[in-house]
């Protein structure tokens, strides 16, 4: 019984580490919070905006926190945790190793971030400057634009994956440090420097390879307490801690805490976390939808992401080859760059992140109804580009 229950459970994993879970189970997040958001009675923004009950404890700690912000301040560090972990090993010991690798993705990531902002202050005519509206559009959805690649781009080179990979967790880093500086509020030195303490023990303790879960996990903890009550957006404690643990192994390792970090959390970021904030972030009335065309900030981010964000990242990867700063990935050629690119433009998770942020009251809806279209739109384009490249490779135009 107990092996069979274990096997069930290694079985779910397996399937949760699979790119394509994720997108899929984004999708359908998604759908369950539109369709909730507009039912009648309100149940949706009621269930979101619980909060547990009032204690000294909590309000000591900053931590009266509705539901809402539990997921987009606490489990959404999960998230940035693993993207962390991710770069911190793709640079170490991954395809990004060196100076060269890594330098095509920085660039195209900070063209992708630099382009679509411009772009979002000029379409929405200034208005995008208010709030910081102006960096909805830096961050790309790892896990959706992934799993559209896993799913339409089979026959592309591995190293097409491993661009697109590097610039979303490139860009997603500098959009989660922009929401760090950006939406700080009531910043408390001391209580960030209490923070910054734990996260250097925590790297510390790795580093003495003595980091047992009962220690580490509370220090990681009470990192993210500190990090939050200082004011700073606490999912940037996810990406410090992700950014400290080795890659290396050492002798008697079979392998790396980082290893067996992305190992064990993967899915639960793939799986759970990134649906989870689906369904507290997505739920939009559809009136918004229709909103969006006229709200200057909403068009500004759609353009941005499905005009900005390609031409950003094609830019930046030009400029990165053109001045020999760094070179494409083995056998990918300009015409996998594209899809790529194109992919950028799949805002979504920080995205929506930072359109609840960035734009007071019913606006916010708006704001979030025009990144979902037009990452639906930059996904749907991105499919066809890739299955067009597909095609192409297998009849041999490289």
């Amino acid at each position: 019984m107990a092996r069979g229950t274990a096997r069930r459970i290694d079985m779910l994993l397996e399937f949760l580490r699979l790119e394509t879970t994720g997108g899929r189970l984004l999708l359908l997040a998604t759908g369950v919070a539109l369709l909730w958001a507009n039912l009648p009675g309100g149940s949706y923004e009621q269930f979101w905006s619980l909060r547990p009950p009032s204690s000294a404890v909590l309000d000591a700690l900053h931590l009266d926190l509705p539901l809402a912000a539990w997921v987009t301040d606490g489990l959404l560090t999960v998230f940035f945790f693993v993207a962390g972990l991710e770069v911190k090993r793709e640079l170490t010991v991954g395809e990004l190793a060196g100076w060269r690798a890594a330098a095509l993705p920085v660039v195209a990531a900070l063209g992708g971030m630099v382009v679509p902002a411009v772009v979002a202050i000029a379409v929405s005519g200034g208005a995008a400057v208010h709030g910081g509206a102006w960096a909805i559009p830096v961050a790309t959805d790892i896990a959706f634009a992934l799993g559209v690649l896993a799913l339409a781009g089979s026959t592309l080179p591995s190293g097409v994956r491993v661009l697109l990979l590097s610039l979303a967790v490139i860009d997603d880093l500098g959009a989660i440090a922009l929401v760090g500086v950006l939406f700080a509020h009531d910043v408390r030195l001391w209580w960030l420097a209490g923070g910054l303490v734990l996260c250097l023990v925590y790297g510390l303790l790795h580093r003495l390879r003595w980091a047992p879960a009962w220690l580490v996990v509370p220090i990681a903890v009470g990192a993210w307490v500190l990090v939050h009550g200082g004011g700073v957006h606490a999912t940037v404690t996810g990406i410090m801690l992700g950014l400290l643990t080795p890659v290396r192994t050492r002798d008697g390792e079979d392998e790396s805490a980082c290893d067996r970090l992305l190992h064990r959390l993967h899915p639960v970021s793939a799986g759970v976390v990134v649906p989870i904030f689906a369904l507290a972030a997505a739920g939009i009335p559809l009136a918004a939808a229709g909103d969006a065309l006229g709200d200057p900030v909403a068009r500004g981010a759609a353009v941005a992401l499905l005009v900005g964000k390609p031409a950003g990242i094609m830019l930046g990867s030009w400029l990165a080859v053109r001045t020999r700063l760094g070179a494409l990935p083995p056998d990918v050629g300009w015409g996998d760059v594209l899809p790529v690119a194109v992919l950028g433009g799949v805002g979504y998770t920080v995205s929506l992140l930072i359109a609840r942020l960035s734009v007071p009251g019913a606006g916010s809806d708006t704001a979030a109804a025009a990144v979902l279209c037009a990452s639906v739109i930059a996904a749907v384009l991105a499919t066809v580009l890739v299955r067009r490249r597909g095609s192409a490779r297998s009849g041999g135009d490289r």
